[in-house]
């Protein structure tokens, strides 16, 4: 076992998954729920500061994009069929309001699931591909 599953063997009394879940979605530690998990906009700190859990080993890898971009789509899609039913913009408007939508939707979603996705791997234990 190497020094890392070690450390990270210690934290037998994890959260529940929904408590993780909630404390991912606010980007705190989900351990302990009183600390930030993120050194930056995507970046998880090594550990926590306050409970000492090993957040950097958690790698969330493509999952957090996935549901990000099933959500955004689930938002925009529904949205632009309807203001096209209703109001029948030019493209120039489509244009101009979609992309836009669609790109800010994504930069506000993507960090709030990814630590809600870091959450949930922390409260099962996983900590993703070893091998990168």
């Amino acid at each position: 076992m190497t020094a890392a599953q070690d450390h990270l063997a210690t934290f037998v009394q994890r959260p529940a998954a929904m408590t993780a879940l909630m404390r991912g979605f606010m980007r705190k530690c989900p351990n302990c729920g009183n600390h930030a998990a993120f050194s930056g906009y995507l970046t998880l700190k090594k550990e926590c500061k306050g409970c000492g859990a090993p957040l950097g080993l958690i790698r969330a890898d493509d999952a957090p994009p996935y549901f990000t971009i099933s959500v955004v789509a689930h938002i925009v899609i529904p949205l632009l069929l309807v203001v096209e039913k209703l109001y029948a913009p030019s493209m120039l408007v489509h244009a101009a309001i979609w992309p836009a939508l669609t790109i800010g939707l994504t930069l506000g979603f993507l960090p709030v699931i990814k630590g809600g996705v870091v959450g949930v791997m922390w409260s099962v234990g996983l900590k993703g591909d070893e091998h990168h």
